[in-house]
Formats: C-alpha cells, structure tokens, sequence
C-alpha cells in the first residue's frame, strides 16, 4: 500500500507549481473529510486526493492526462485500485473506468469545488477562508465570470451523484479547507466578528 506520505513525494517530484500543489492538497482535504462522513478508509481517500493531478504539469492535454500518469504510478508501486480511482475522475476515460466506489463519486464532487471556494477566499479582502460560507460560494457560482474554467453544471451533477445535498456539500468543502488553512495557504487575516 502506498502512503499518504509516498504519495506526496511523487507529487513533489512530478508538480513545481505550488497552486497546483495546493490544489491537491485541498482535495486532500475534501477528501479525507468525506472519508471520515462515510466511515471509509481515510488514508486511502487522501492518497488518492493528493495524487489525482500529479501528472497534470507534464501531461496537460485530455489526450494524456491522466492515464499517460498511470504507467508512472504502477512503476512507484502505487496500488491498481488507487490508480482506478485516479483514472476515474476524468470524464474523458467514463467509457474505461467509470466511477464505481462512492470515493470515486467524491473525488470529482471536490475536486471543481474545492477550487472554486479556493478562488472565493483569495479574493476577499483578507484572504481568508474564514471569510467564506456557503452564501459567497454561491453568489460567486452565479457569477458566471469569476473562475470561468470552473463548471458549475460538472459541480452540480457530481454532487447529485454522490448524493448529497449542493447547500450540505459547500459547507463540507468549506469546513475541510478551514480545518487545512496553513497548509493550504487560506487563513490570511480574518474579519473580526461583528460586535455584539
């Protein structure tokens, strides 16, 4: 079994970027939170999580990315069935590996959202994702210029898919970035709570 650690050593080999690391580990984030929801294996969520785009630098287009990342996987030792799940989240390879585990179901539920609640907190004045709840996720959802490359409709099936309701799933996204705010570089300078 790969570890979470082993995991986050091929991500620093393979990403230089260090949003896109940040991204992969908010996933992680989202990931491991939803585990802990269902009562799954923690750890194997949060592999997965760290890995889903680690070969995203090197391998950009639909044409490759993810299944030119397997081959790299299966030489690292990393489990097949983590490489499935990896592989599943790209709808472009639905036809060869479609999501059949609920942990499939919640990587590509977290994966847009997490970005684009990501994007909320960094352009609030403080920069910080205390300063977000579901209402500004929402509002900005609605706005269809801010984080254009966000799909909003892939966010809201993939929800649906994993069953959950969009309001409880923005609020899971949200409390699983707070509770990773240093790594993720979001604690920024929080607003003072209003006075009593």
């Amino acid at each position: 079994m790969t570890t979470r650690d082993e995991a986050w050593q091929i991500v620093c080999e393979y990403v230089k970027s260090d949003i896109l690391r940040r991204h992969m580990l908010a996933v992680e984030a989202c990931m491991r939170a939803y585990a802990r929801h269902y009562g799954e294996d923690e750890e194997t969520w949060a592999t997965i999580g760290v890995l889903h785009d680690f070969d995203f630098e090197i391998h950009p287009t639909l044409e490759q990315h993810p299944q030119d990342g397997a081959p790299i996987l299966r030489a690292r030792g990393v489990p097949e069935e983590i490489i499935y799940s990896i592989l599943s989240h790209a709808d472009h390879l639905q036809d060869t590996s479609p999501r059949r585990l609920l942990r499939e179901r919640a990587l590509v539920a977290v994966d847009e959202l997490s970005g684009l609640t990501t994007a909320v907190a960094l352009v609030r004045p403080s920069k910080s994702i205390f300063d977000v709840d579901v209402a500004a996720v929402k509002k900005k959802w609605k706005d269809k210029a801010f984080a254009r490359a966000v799909n909003r409709q892939e966010i809201a099936h993939n929800t649906d898919a994993l069953g959950v309701p969009l309001d409880e799933h923005i609020a899971r996204v949200i409390k699983a970035l707070q509770d990773n705010a240093d790594a993720l570089g979001l604690r920024g300078t929080p607003s003072a709570p209003p006075a009593a």
